[in-house]
């Protein structure tokens, strides 16, 4: 008895990559028009993969360059251009043979993506460090030292001494290890991009939590960046206690 199409099709829902190509050749002889649309669906499932798995190579060129140097650390931020809230940065040291798909700069993808790829992250690499930045230290020292400051304190909270870093565009003062600065290295390099996604979803949720406490700012939705909605609370309420003050002179006096 025929397999009904509609069976097929959750088997299909159900498939993980590497069964596509035992579904495919499964189905590959029958006949009808439902399940031949099906296998064009697997096959194109297939056909995605592999594009994402070259792009994912292509990501791994400096790391494959500098490889003999032993641990990779690859370094970024979140957060240098809120109004409000912390800046936050990442430091992650992935396997020598990483293969986490998917990885990119954190802005290219959704929050549920980034949510699936820290957990990710977290349980395959060999260490990963978050560094934290408040909006006080921010108004004290300027938002580029104290991005310095939280891309040194990731690097300190590693569990082990990274041989080189792979920086997000920047070169670090006060830090004695090698450095390679990329221009836009969260889409060049998986180990930045890594460390992008460790330092946004760490804001995010920072930012999620502040939101239960001023939610007439909208920090949820906006994260702190300066929104319509996020602009116009601050004019009718004035800053919150989290508000960068060097930030908003352009909003409200201060």
């Amino acid at each position: 008895m025929e397999k009904k199409i509609g069976d097929i099709k959750n088997e299909l829902m159900a498939a993980n990559e590497s069964e596509l190509p035992v579904f495919v050749e499964r189905y590959a002889k029958d006949e009808r028009s439902g399940v031949k649309a099906l296998v064009v669906k697997a096959v194109k499932r297939m056909e995605a993969l592999e594009k994402e798995k070259q792009r994912i190579e292509a990501m791994r060129e400096y790391e494959r360059e500098h490889a003999a140097c032993g641990y990779i650390c690859g370094i970024d931020e979140a957060g240098r251009g809120p109004l409000a809230g912390p800046v936050v940065a990442g430091a992650v040291i992935l396997p020598a043979d990483c293969q986490i798909l998917y990885l990119n700069d954190s802005k290219q993808l959704s929050a549920k993506k980034r949510e699936e790829l820290y957990a990710v992250i977290m349980h395959e690499a060999v260490s990963v460090g978050v560094g934290c930045v408040p909006h006080t230290r921010i108004d004290e020292i300027n938002i580029l030292q104290a991005t310095y400051e939280a891309m040194r304190e990731a690097i300190n909270r590693l569990g082990v001494k990274p041989d080189i870093l792979l920086n997000d565009a920047v070169t670090i003062p006060e830090v004695g290890i090698r450095q390679v600065p990329i221009i836009k290295g969260d889409a060049k390099s998986v180990s930045i991009a890594a460390a992008s996604i460790v330092a946004k979803v760490t804001r995010d949720r920072m930012m999620l939590e502040y939101d239960k406490l001023y939610p007439e700012y909208h920090f949820a939705e906006n994260k702190g960046y300066g929104s319509a909605a996020h602009i116009e609370a601050l004019q009718k309420y004035g800053p919150s206690p989290i508000h960068r003050t060097s930030f908003i002179g352009n909003f409200v006096d201060t």
